[in-house]
């Protein structure tokens, strides 16, 4: 029997899982029932292994009756009926070296099955189950106002604002058997008690006797008093009229086969020293992200944090957007105005902890109860001593429908296209990962030290994310490597459908701290981009907000530092340093993106080569918004070197927009010489070529490749219009020459079965791409319409001669004899294809 509010069930004779007639308490029972030995895990007598059926559980001690109907249950009807499913687990086939550690796999299995299979018992499926904003918190119901909370540890309970004068001594609330409050509030002359945009709170009083006042668990918005130094934040009622809500007028556009991410802060997206909004967001800054060619905007602080320094990560109230930047309905406009430029929306969901605040926070729920009876767990295992903040009791049932509630609000109510999940390493491990260095070890992974509690919300969130929304794309912060954490839950992994390359940019910042530019090893970059499993993706970044972070450097300011200030102005000769600097920014950004992922992730303004830091208003810098801004004016500025690298970047993706390398998996480096400094390797269908030597230029350089034929340049860093020198003559074409034996990688050259000579000047990488015969003019007319046209366009209006143009494309598109005019201008032309292709 399903209790009407979808909230805990009476559990009754006769059932169908075998229990006696008794009424359970609370379905925190039902998650927590088996004893924390196997949550933690143990050895058994016969080696390493989770277990079923050798211990008995503390709640299994106190009375028979409750077998069968736990979560982590020993009864063995539901082994029994998916044996043959976690006897063969997908991941094995992948990966036989994880069979050692089938014992935890199939546990950790069959606790996600099972308690996926309580949740559609009990709550009518996992989709209903995580539509818990429907019935907690404030919704309208049959004309009235009904507001529910849930609070067990709570003695009695007001709801209390603006609209009763904040003495909430004629609105008390029920409680029930589950220890959820709630109250209905009819509506006022046909009008709602209490109005739109007012604030409220809930007030209840805790065992001690003592009343406090908080901020309701599922409000939907929260603002703060401007005027008032360190105020708390209020709850707000809100559910505008509906002359006054956004309609979205756009559909989400298509999943793109591979991510070109722009991670961006709204807050501190202005170019004026104060907090953006997500209206001047949307018109201002969206335009600028697609013309760069990204497809896809991952925002950052989304969520209610009461410290704005904590850069979203701290979050108070999650299911409100953060009012510094605007309300719900302005949120929806930036998200409908991305989707109408094709750009998908991911969110920076923070499920890993929670802030400390008491007074605004979820925290402050927390009056001392039993983990049982509250949102985090107690003792040290629900405080995150590096992070200052609160851990989840992922166990607790009402736990489980707050997160995933969460996470479907923010897909239906907002339409946001996936997530990436912040902190997912903490989520994973009893340590958090704290003062621990994974070396890669399966052990390190498996063990008493996983959190499987943690492990099963990711697998139960991951699915109902896909089951919700197919398209998502969901992405994992973790910094461990857990293998499986990118499989489909189906194949018993995590089902994230991207993991975080996160060792990418410590090592740039390595090198670029400790290195000198003759000692970099190309084999151990090489080996850094592509350490990673088979089958699982990641997104490669070179640095994100995390290298910017006041304290640390972005790699353009670590390259060129003092000189960003007085050596970017193209009106002289750039300094080595400068020189030396944007040829580098521009070759590990565009060697992170070719071979470091199956995605790629950019930091707003590092596109660019953005100076300084980012310093959050502090007590210690004044509360300054000076370093807390992007300064747009620098890449605007026609005359400033910043343009060259935003050009390049913009290049870099839309190479991928027309090739589709990143999707590719087809990634072979046939060269890692130490000696040149060159890094040569295929993505998909093109070659790429890294000289990272800072003095050596290679002339007729060999070139291995798999198919034979006619290769030309698409993109060149050392072209002009990227702050190059144009040393690489773009009219060349480069023909292949066969290599050994075919099909004996041994006798080829570089194991490649054929190559080609190319020009390869010092610090500069560029990109070939195969020219099909039956396309000589692929390059230029077939691929490029637009930029052929406007190039055309712009020549035309030199003299007038638009065919003697097209001759000459034509002419060197067949290798034929061109005038040096005529060259010239097609040079033009190319100039102008590799700029905007």
């Amino acid at each position: 029997m399903i209790n009407s509010l979808g909230l805990y069930p009476l559990i009754s004779a006769p059932s169908n899982i075998g229990c006696t007639t008794h009424t359970v308490r609370s379905k925190q029972h039902l998650a927590t029932l088996k004893s924390v030995h196997l949550a933690l895990g143990y050895r058994n007598p016969h080696g390493y292994g989770f277990s079923f059926g050798l211990r008995r559980s503390i709640h299994e001690t106190v009375g028979s009756h409750f077998k069968g109907i736990a979560v982590m249950t020993d009864d063995k009807s539901t082994m029994s009926s998916n044996e043959e499913d976690l006897e063969n687990i997908g991941i094995f086939r992948i990966d036989p070296a994880l069979e050692p550690y089938k014992d935890h796999f199939k546990y950790r299995l069959k606790r996600y099955i099972d308690q996926k299979k309580l949740i559609e018992e009990y709550e009518g499926g996992l989709e209903e189950f995580a539509q818990g904003y429907l019935k907690f918190g404030f919704n309208r119901e049959e004309g009235d106002i009904v507001y529910r909370e849930w609070a067990p540890a709570a003695q009695e309970a007001q709801i209390i604002g603006d609209f009763n004068g904040w003495d909430g001594s004629n609105h008390r609330m029920e409680k029930n058997q589950f220890g959820v409050w709630s109250i209905k509030i009819p509506d006022v002359e046909g009008n709602p008690a209490i109005p739109h945009n007012s604030r409220v709170k809930f007030r209840f009083r805790h065992g001690d006797g003592v009343w406090v006042d908080r901020i309701p668990a599922w409000i939907k918005y929260a603002t703060v008093d401007p005027t008032g130094f360190a105020a708390p934040y209020d709850g707000v009622y809100w559910d505008p009229p509906l002359s006054e809500r956004y309609q979205f007028k756009y559909p989400r556009p298509p999943k793109p086969k591979a991510p070109r991410i722009y991670e961006a802060h709204v807050g501190m997206s202005s170019s004026e020293p104060h907090i953006n909004s997500y209206r001047e967001f949307a018109d201002e800054i969206l335009p600028r992200i697609r013309a760069n060619n990204y497809n896809t905007v991952q925002l950052m602080a989304v969520m209610e944090h009461s410290y704005y320094a904590s850069f979203g990560y701290h979050v108070t109230n999650f299911f409100a957007v953060s009012s510094r930047s605007g309300t719900p309905e302005d949120l929806k406009y930036l998200i409908d105005k991305a989707h109408s430029l094709g750009l998908q929306v991911l969110m920076d969901v923070i499920h890993s902890h929670a802030s400390n605040n008491v007074t605004d926070g979820l925290n402050g729920f927390d009056v001392g109860q039993t983990s049982q009876d509250s949102y985090f767990h107690t003792g040290d295992r629900g405080y995150h001593k590096l992070w200052d903040s609160r851990l989840f009791n992922y166990a607790n049932w009402e736990v489980l429908r707050f997160l995933l509630s969460n996470v479907r609000w923010w897909l239906e109510e907002f339409k946001f296209d996936g997530f990436r999940f912040d902190g997912v390493t903490s989520m994973l491990y009893h340590h958090h990962g704290i003062n621990i260095a994974f070396t890669g070890d399966y052990s390190e992974y498996f063990s008493e030290a996983t959190d499987v509690d943690a492990v099963v919300y990711l697998m139960l969130a991951n699915c109902l994310i896909h089951s919700v929304l197919p398209d998502a794309t969901v992405i994992a912060e973790d910094v461990s490597g857990m293998p499986g954490l990118g499989q489909p839950v189906s194949d018993g992994g995590i089902g994230f459908d991207y993991r975080l390359a996160m060792a990418i940019p410590d090592k740039w910042i390595d090198y670029l701290k400790n290195k000198d530019d003759y000692t970099w090893s190309m084999k151990e970059i090489s080996r850094s981009l592509t350490n990673r499993r088979y089958t699982e993706k990641c997104v490669s970044y070179a640095e994100s907000h995390d290298q910017a972070i006041v304290g640390d450097k972005t790699v353009a300011f670590l390259l060129m530092d003092e000189e960003m200030y007085s050596g970017m102005s193209c009106l002289a000769d750039a300094s080595p340093i400068v020189e030396r600097g944007i040829a580098l920014q521009k070759m590990i950004h565009f060697i992170t993106m070719a071979l470091g992922g199956e995605g790629y992730l950019n930091f707003m303004g590092n596109e660019f080569g953005h100076p300084e830091w980012i310093d959050f208003p502090r007590e210690g810098n004044g509360w300054s918004y000076e370093k807390c801004r992007r300064q747009w004016n620098l890449v605007d500025a026609d005359h400033l070197r910043y343009k060259f690298m935003n050009a390049f970047d913009r290049a870099m993706n839309l190479l991928d927009d027309k090739f589709s390398f990143l999707a590719s998996t087809k990634q072979i480096v046939s060269s890692t010489d130490d000696e040149d400094k060159v890094i040569v390797f295929e993505r998909g269908d093109l070659i790429f070529v890294f000289n990272f030597h800072p003095e050596n230029t290679y002339e007729g350089y060999k070139v291995g490749c798999d198919l034979p034929g006619k290769y030309r340049v698409a993109l060149d860093s050392d072209a002009w219009e990227f702050g190059g020198r144009g040393r690489v003559g773009h009219d060349v074409d480069h023909f292949t020459s066969p290599e050994g034996i075919p099909g004996i990688p041994e006798t080829n050259f570089n194991n490649r079965p054929n190559s080609l000579k190319v020009l390869s000047p010092a610090r500069t990488c560029v990109a070939y791409y195969r020219v099909e015969e039956s396309q000589e003019e692929y390059s230029l007319v077939g691929v490029v319409e637009e930029p052929f046209a406007a190039a055309s366009a712009s020549i035309e209006s030199e003299d007038n001669n638009l065919d003697e143009v097209k001759e000459t494309i034509a002419a060197a598109s067949v290798g034929s004899k061109a005038s040096s005019r005529q060259t010239r201008r097609c040079r033009q032309l190319r100039i102008f294809f590799r700029c905007e292709y």
